[in-house]
């Protein structure tokens, strides 16, 4: 075994390494309007969980050349936003998504997706998402020493295709196939699911 200092790598190569290590990661498929109406969809996976009462969650939106991400924008103006989840079948739409596009670029449109109406709030959910989660922003962090900002949401709405809900009230993931995240270009789907018990 070997070790390496970050800093001695140079930045893009440390941020390689490291989503190389952390893996596999969800994706968060980040749809948002802007203040003149534009939509804009993007995918980030410094994406998670964080809190269960009320329901919270968080993504890492970085720079882009200098400037904050449309995503960033978007929710820093309205506040609202919607984590629609990929799933192995949105895998090409979602990679599109991914692109350097102008801030007027309609992704929904470039993909092929369907903006479909949310119920609380005003930015658009994929249609075609297995599960979509309207979100409310209630903190955003700078994050020390980098060019990140984590954006906290509240998840206000749960919207789940029919079949995935399981009687136990948990989502189906076999039914959902949902898309992870590796490094470089490389992605992951899951493989057969398993129980591990926790201690009494």
């Amino acid at each position: 075994m070997f070790s390496i200092n970050p800093f001695d790598l140079p930045p893009r190569d440390a941020y390689r390494l490291m989503i190389s290590a952390i893996v596999p990661r969800p994706i968060a498929w980040v749809s948002s309007i802007g203040k003149n109406g534009s939509l804009n969809l993007a995918p980030f996976s410094f994406f998670n969980g964080i809190g269960g009462n009320p329901p919270t969650l968080m993504i890492s939106v970085g720079l882009r050349k200098g400037q904050p991400k449309d995503t960033l924008r978007n929710v820093q103006e309205n506040g609202e936003f919607v984590v629609n989840m990929v799933s192995e079948a949105l895998g090409p739409q979602m990679s599109l998504t991914a692109g350097e596009y102008d801030y007027e670029v309609d992704e929904f449109a470039l993909a092929g997706l369907t903006p479909a109406s949310c119920d609380l709030i005003k930015p658009p959910r994929v249609g075609e998402a297995a599960v979509a989660m309207e979100c409310r922003a209630t903190q955003f962090v700078q994050v020390t020493g980098t060019t990140y900002t984590v954006i906290f949401g509240q998840i206000l709405c749960y919207h789940i295709k029919d079949g995935l809900l399981r009687p136990d009230g948990l989502i189906d993931a076999d039914a959902m196939r949902p898309l992870a995240r590796l490094g470089g270009d490389q992605y992951a789907t899951l493989q057969p699911v398993f129980e591990l018990k926790r201690p009494a």
